[in-house]
Parts: C-alpha cells; structure tokens; sequence
C-alpha cells in the first residue's frame, strides 16, 4: 500500500507564500493531485499533474499555484503564491497506484493577518 506524508503546511499573511510536499512510500506511476478542504466546506480539487507532466488546475487557484513532482524523490509540491484568507484549509494529497486511490493526512494552511 502506498503512504502519503504532506508537510509545508503554516500561517501566513495575505499576499504571501507557503510550498507544500507531499511524499510517497514508492514511485507512483499515475496521477497524483492536490485538494483543499476548509471548514464546513466539501473537499475540492486544487491541481493535479500526471507522471509525465499534464496539468490541471482549478480556476480559482490558476495563475497563483504551480504543482510539480520529482518522480526520482516521489514527490508532488505544490507552490502557493500571492495566497488569499480564502485558501485557508486542509491541503491534501492524494495518488492513484494500481487502480487504488490513496489520501494522505493533511496539512494545514492558515491564511490570515
């Protein structure tokens, strides 16, 4: 089974920048993402990226976020840029390996002056 480790997570400022990792137990083969989810709020997808690179971003995030991931260090970041009070939330990663979708445990993103 795969494990997913997120760290990067802070409070920050309005205007500020935070990078979020998230590393795998093993390379993962497939795609691998980012979603939020803020208190009272449904999970939502924030970006996504495949191994070789295709990316996906929600509108709200597009231009200010850029996921990355470094296949030889199986890892996905996610840059976080000019960020906002409200992308306060549980940042999650998650990964599809074998037809099996894995979740890691979040971190947490506090944005706020």
């Amino acid at each position: 089974q795969v494990h997913l480790v997120e760290s990067g997570g802070d409070l920050v400022q309005p205007g500020g920048s935070l990078r979020l990792s998230c590393a795998a137990s093993e390379r993962i083969f497939s795609i691998m993402g980012w979603y939020r989810q803020a208190p009272g709020k449904e999970r939502e997808l924030v970006a996504t990226i495949t191994y070789g690179g295709t990316i996906n971003y929600a509108k709200s995030v597009k231009g200010r976020f850029t996921i990355s991931r470094d296949n030889a260090k199986n890892t996905v970041y996610l840059q976080m840029n000019s960020l906002k009070p409200e992308d306060t939330a549980v940042y999650y990663c998650n990964a599809y390996q074998l037809g099996k979708l894995y979740w890691g445990q979040g971190t947490r993103v506090t944005v706020s002056s």
